[in-house]
């Protein structure tokens, strides 16, 4: 099995720029690199929502530091008493 030495990778990219012209070739190697990046991303579990729920949680930890117990030991507003009507929908 040859290897590929700096001679072949310059004919590659001299036959890739032929065939594809300087306009369209960076967006090509961009395309290629953010698609690698997402298979590999994939192949090790990480996935961008999990990312963006990471970062928000960081946020919103940033943003309130209040804990469950600073929360429950405030005091409550006056408990209003709620009379309602229990309805049933019988259906035979």
């Amino acid at each position: 099995m040859p290897n590929i030495g700096p001679l072949e990778l310059a004919i590659v990219l001299i036959i890739a720029l032929v065939v594809f012209g300087p306009k369209r070739l960076p967006d090509l190697g961009k395309s290629l690199g953010s698609g690698m990046r997402e298979f590999k991303d994939s192949i090790s579990g990480k996935d961008e929502d999990e990312k963006q729920l990471e970062e928000t949680k960081r946020e919103m930890d940033k943003q309130s530091p209040a804990t469950t117990a600073e929360v429950d030991s405030e005091p409550a507003p006056d408990d209003e008493q709620v009379e309602a009507d229990v309805v049933s929908d019988a259906r035979d």
